[in-house]
């Protein structure tokens, strides 16, 4: 029986974080071994925010790249390549936007709020607010099946679903395949001064952080701000330190979180041994995306062979499409 394929793509906007990692990577290497996987670097989309120094681009795919692989995504197994480099994305993006109704992407709330997000960044371009559609046409090129969201991401499935829909009812067929959503549980997991964890504001522990980089920043974390001597009853279920523990060290959280509301240990000692485990899981990590990044060729290779891959899917569906909308075939 053939295996459900998946779809998903980032952005490389800049480097990944601990909330990619607990996010999203993690689900992508174990996806799989039960599905048919394809995993974008969706460089169109990061221009959308990035048209003004681009050329960070480039550099921020392969570095993204470089940490795919190495926290266990495998080319041998999944289809990993550069939006880009295969024209179709935006090909089928343009058929897809003559169908879809304006108010639909209005709606979309990722768009208001990437606009008080990205306050320093004019995104209030054509591109930025029609970015869902070149998001559907990403999924709906390699009919894919399933794609892996969180809660906050399913308005922009359903939209997809949505588009999806009319474009088959309009052209009387069944060329588009509905995708469904494959709910991802996540830790919640904010950023080091408890606000959403976000490149733009900086406060984050990347994937490749150096070991006393992350001590650092582990030891300026925001705790439980009540919680002034070491002998006042700490409140874990508030303190931004204790969640990382629930996403990293699972089995020792319920003892640290005893420890800490009767008052048995204090936030630096909880915040230096939080330190140590952190490393012990950006190690393995660190270590392979230098090995990686010290051998670029191998990664553009993936990359081009990813692409290829990629075009061997796309090519025929932008033909039928074409066929549907009236148009020659190349």
């Amino acid at each position: 029986m053939a295996k459900k394929r998946v779809f998903s793509g980032m952005r490389p906007t800049g480097p990944l974080h601990l909330g990619h990692l607990v996010g999203a990577l993690g689900n992508w290497a174990a996806l799989q071994d039960e599905y048919d996987c394809i995993y974008c670097a969706v460089d169109w989309h990061a221009l959308m925010s990035e048209y003004k120094t681009p050329e960070a681009i480039r550099e921020n795919t392969i570095d993204n790249v470089a940490d795919w692989l190495a926290c266990g995504i495998d080319p041998e197994r999944s289809i990993i390549f550069v939006q880009s480099h295969v024209s179709e994305h935006v090909e089928l993006a343009l058929a897809l936007a003559c169908v879809t109704p304006l108010p639909w992407v209005e709606r979309v709330p990722t768009f208001k709020e990437q606009l008080k997000e990205l306050k320093e960044k004019d995104v209030y371009t054509y591109a930025f607010l029609g970015y869902p559609v070149l998001q559907a046409a990403d999924i709906l090129l390699y009919d894919a099946e399933v794609v892996p969201v969180g809660d906050d991401q399913v308005p922009h499935l359903e939209l997809t679903r949505e588009i999806c829909r009319r474009f088959n009812a309009m052209m009387g067929s069944e060329a588009l395949v509905e995708p469904q959503a494959k709910l991802t549980e996540t830790p919640r997991l904010l950023g080091l001064d408890r606000r959403k964890m976000s490149k733009s504001y900086g406060n984050f522990i990347s994937l490749g952080e150096e070991p006393d980089a992350v001590r650092k920043k582990v030891m300026s974390m925001i705790t439980d701000e009540k919680r002034i001597r070491k002998t006042d009853p700490g409140r874990p279920g508030i303190c931004n330190v204790h969640s990382y523990y629930g996403a990293f060290a699972g089995d020792i959280a319920p003892k640290v979180a005893e420890e800490c509301k009767a008052a048995e240990r204090g936030c630096v000692e909880c915040k230096e041994q939080l330190a140590e485990i952190l490393n012990g899981v950006l190690e393995p990590i660190r270590s392979e995306r230098k090995v990686l990044l010290d051998d670029r060729a191998r990664i553009e290779g993936v990359l081009a062979d990813g692409a290829e891959k990629a075009r061997e899917t796309a090519r025929p569906k932008m033909e039928e499409i074409r066929a549907l909308a009236g148009f020659w075939s190349r």
